[in-house]
């Protein structure tokens, strides 16, 4: 037998040019919103959408940062916040318009807010900067549009154990046999295009976490609270292997809270 590896994001193949990154996901952003919106994702529904209800509770006017087609948006507009969603992806945007549900959608990047300073008390950006390659200016401008003890959930693949590359290894060669997480490169930053099901490429940027925390230091932004939660029930039942792995966090979720005297 051979060793086998379940990793979500085998198919990697390393690319330079960030310019097809948008095009990429205008021409797969109906996998996204058929594949993990509106309850079929039990990752979505069992941990990141209450994870980010809990930590966004009782702000006013929030910013969801790489909206997709709105689904956090949404969720948080239930829980009384004013919500406003941007995304950079006209495909997504068109989809969270006709979706509803109280949010208004802007088409923007997240480097280049279209938001006056301090007009945001809390935001979120789940599972976004791993597509962004402008992250110095995109934590900036987080920090610009936040008021002063203003909150902002920042939801990441792990990088440490999401690396490219990476994966459970159950390896039936050697006896006896052995199971474990491998890692691929973790400081070095680089994009890769990863065929994430078959036929659907997305463009991704690794980044080791530190790159994350001192462009967030420099920027105002304080660490409050970091959660590495294991993976949902729903998820692990999706596949046998995802239990082999249920010790392993496949997100870090980072709260932050804004500098008083930014």
């Amino acid at each position: 037998m051979t060793a086998e590896h379940t990793d979500d994001r085998a198919n990697k193949t390393a690319y330079a040019d960030r310019s097809t990154d948008s095009k990429l996901w205008d021409r797969h952003a109906d996998w996204w919103q058929r594949e993990f919106t509106d309850g079929v994702d039990p990752e979505y529904t069992e941990q990141i959408l209450p994870l980010v209800a809990g930590a966004l509770a009782g702000a006013g006017r929030v910013l969801d940062i790489g909206t997709g087609e709105g689904q956090v948006a949404r969720h948080l507009q239930q829980g009384a916040c004013s919500m406003v969603g941007i995304d950079p992806i006209r495909a997504q945007i068109e989809v969270a318009t006709e979706r509803g549900g109280g949010p208004r959608y802007v088409r923007a990047g997240a480097d280049s807010l279209p938001f006056a300073a301090s007009s945001f008390d809390g935001a979120v950006a789940c599972l976004v900067f791993e597509h962004i390659d402008e992250v110095d200016e995109a934590i900036h401008e987080v920090s610009r549009v936040l008021r002063p003890g203003g909150t902002f959930l920042f939801v990441l693949n792990h990088p440490l154990l999401q690396t490219p590359r990476s994966g459970w290894i159950d390896d039936q060669i050697i006896d006896p046999p052995e199971q474990y997480w491998r890692i691929g490169p973790y400081l070095t930053e680089a994009s890769t295009i990863e065929e994430v099901q078959r036929g659907v490429f997305i463009r991704f940027v690794h980044r080791p976490l530190s790159r994350y925390l001192n462009a967030l230091s420099t920027a105002g932004l304080s660490l409050v609270h970091m959660n590495e939660p294991a993976p949902p029930p729903g998820f692990l039942a999706k596949d046998e292997h995802y239990r082999d792995a249920a010790t392993i966090p496949r997100l870090l979720a980072l709260q932050l809270r804004k500098d008083d005297r930014r």
